[in-house]
């Protein structure tokens, strides 16, 4: 299929299918005698696939890690529970740090709570922060 009717297949834009081949996510299309790129039938599922890892928060690099070692005939499950560990555990950690950032504001937004400009020194920008 041409590169158009892979894109509205798959949900996508032109442009992002050229990026994802130039990105090695997608291997190189066929070539018609015109030019024109010709997709295999797979290549939506390989889509889909792109979407999912992204929507689980994995970078394109590791998405393209794994569609590799797909690629050379091996199943990459062990590698994906791997990544998805992982990125569990970043998302753990920026929630800790989202929770001490919102406490710390909190704090700082109940010392602001009586607006007095008028004490001010001049020598600050606002003495809240």
């Amino acid at each position: 299929m041409r590169i158009g009717e892979l894109a509205q297949r798959a949900g996508t834009t032109t442009k992002t299918l050229r990026f994802y081949e130039k990105q090695r996510l997608l291997p190189p299309a066929e070539r018609t005698p015109a030019g024109y790129r010709e997709y295999a039938p797979d290549a939506v599922a390989r889509i889909d696939f792109i979407h999912r890892g992204q929507a689980a928060g994995l970078a394109l690099a590791q998405i393209r890690q794994i569609l590799e070692i797909r690629d050379r005939g091996q199943a990459p499950c062990a590698h994906v529970r791997d990544l998805l560990a992982e990125r569990q555990a970043e998302i753990d950690q920026q929630i800790r740090q989202l929770q001490e950032l919102r406490e710390s504001l909190a704090l700082l937004s109940g010392r602001a709570t009586p607006i007095e400009p008028d004490t001010c020194r001049p020598d600050q920008v606002c003495r809240y922060l």
